[in-house]
């Protein structure tokens, strides 16, 4: 028992400094200076601001156009950025599920530092099994997306429930808890994002708070398509942004 726990504490000290050496092979401007500035290694985030049409963002290629230059803004467009949207299944054109389009992970919030990234096998980053509950233990441990890993390409935090007005948790997904898109019938998707007027978009929330079910990415339904309707609901349009690669 004891020469398992000297084990353990000679691979930890091994590991940070592993770490430390890593860091120190870096060039300074690899380094962030403050834990003010999003991190490079940033592979995950929610738009700061939304397209500004209601539902309409341009289908899921002007979706993710909306990602990449908000990532390309802050220095991580050389990553290919998607848009966790889902779409629904019209005559010649199947559905689209948002967990489909986003990568294996693990992904990194803004504000991941250096020291941070190296030494994250001791913590838990998102995986996409894991927040989406595909397994028992894991619907069971729930998912560590929160308020505080769900900032902006900026690294801030978005508003909700209890933070000044104006509230924006509402985050278009258009996806049921698995990130499967919602079967044909009742429009989920704002016309697959094509639409700020007939239909509704499905939500979920960034701080996990209301509608009773604390989901991150299907929460309800809004009111309508039309930027009025997402204001209305909580929102103003703001999704999450994934990288790929």
């Amino acid at each position: 028992m004891k020469k398992t726990i000297l084990w353990m504490i000679a691979g930890s000290f091994a590991f940070v400094a592993t770490s430390t050496a890593a860091v120190a092979q870096l060039p300074d401007d690899a380094i962030p200076a403050s834990d003010d500035i999003p991190s490079s290694f940033m592979t995950f985030f929610v738009t700061s601001e939304p397209i500004g049409d209601g539902g309409n963002l341009g289908g899921l290629e002007g979706a993710d156009m909306h990602c990449q230059r908000l990532a390309a803004a802050v220095g991580a467009g050389e990553k290919t950025w998607r848009a966790y949207l889902s779409t629904q299944a019209r005559p010649g054109q199947p559905a689209v599920n948002a967990r489909d389009r986003i990568g294996d992970g693990p992904w990194y919030h803004p504000k991941e530092r250096i020291l941070d990234y190296l030494e994250r096998r001791l913590r838990r980053p998102l995986i996409k099994s894991q927040i989406h509950g595909d397994t028992l233990l894991e619907a069971q441990r729930g998912s560590n997306m929160s308020k505080q890993f769900a900032l902006t390409q900026n690294g801030e935090l978005v508003n909700g429930i209890g933070d000044p007005m104006p509230l924006r948790h509402d985050i278009l997904t258009g996806s049921q808890t698995d990130g499967t898109a919602f079967p044909p019938g009742e429009d989920r998707t704002c016309n697959n994002w094509t639409s700020n007027d007939d239909g509704a978009a499905q939500v979920g929330h960034s701080d996990r708070i209301g509608n009773g079910n604390q989901s991150w990415n299907s929460s309800h339904a809004t009111t309508g398509c039309s930027q009025e309707d997402l204001v209305s609901s909580g929102g103003v349009g703001l999704f999450y942004c994934f990288a790929v690669d």
